[in-house]
């Protein structure tokens, strides 16, 4: 079960996690979870790029070494990446020191504070530690393009109904999400353009500055 969007109280449980930009603007920050895979990475890029669009990669480790070549394109491309741990781990079934090793090697592999939980699951004692060393991304909407139990159109609706100004929105780059996210993403993409909004990375260096200035 997941909820595709985020509500305020969930929000308000992790308040130094970040769930949203505030943004007066019509900015959108989309992100993609799991990857970099040749299968489906190159694809996303293309499209950002026909719409000017810039989003944030967060990369599970073990990807990373096998196709070191993708993360660089990512840099070069002008996107932003963060860590999503190096086996894709859930906190939630993960004794605390195998996690934190585990998003510690991630960290490494990406070269990256920016970093996002698998599933979204931590534990509070996780999310202790991982508030002092990183800066972690979560989301407010959530398209549900890894769930094989809806249709392409509803995934479409979760995106179209739910996002707004400022909100960050996951899309996955994995081959689970893949015939989902070819019919999705173009569409969103499309539409939001129409109406004149933008999509950007979330900063690294920002988004860090901001962290330690809460600390």
């Amino acid at each position: 079960m997941y909820l595709v969007r985020t509500p305020e109280f969930i929000q308000k449980l992790f308040p130094n996690f970040v769930w949203k930009m505030p943004n007066q603007e019509k900015v959108i920050y989309l992100t993609f979870d799991d990857g970099p895979i040749p299968e489906v990475t190159p694809w996303v890029l293309d499209v950002l790029e026909q719409y000017q669009a810039k989003g944030t990669f967060f990369c599970v480790g073990e990807n990373v070494k096998k196709h070191p070549q993708l993360l660089e394109e990512l840099r070069h491309k002008g996107h932003s990446v963060g860590n999503h741990t190096y086996n894709h781990y859930n906190g939630w079934q993960t004794e605390n020191i195998t996690y934190l090793r585990n998003v510690r090697k991630g960290a490494h592999a990406v070269r990256s504070e920016l970093f996002r939980p698998p599933y979204g699951r931590v534990k509070p004692s996780q999310a202790k530690f991982l508030n002092r060393h990183y800066r972690v991304i979560m989301w407010d909407v959530l398209s549900g393009d890894f769930d094989n139990n809806i249709s392409a159109e509803q995934c479409l609706d979760n995106v179209m109904r739910n996002t707004q100004a400022g909100s960050i929105t996951v899309f996955h780059d994995s081959l689970k999400a893949k015939e989902k996210l070819e019919f999705v993403l173009p569409k969103v993409l499309k539409h939001f353009s129409s109406l004149g909004y933008r999509f950007e990375a979330l900063q690294e260096q920002s988004l860090v500055k901001k962290k330690k200035r809460l600390a």
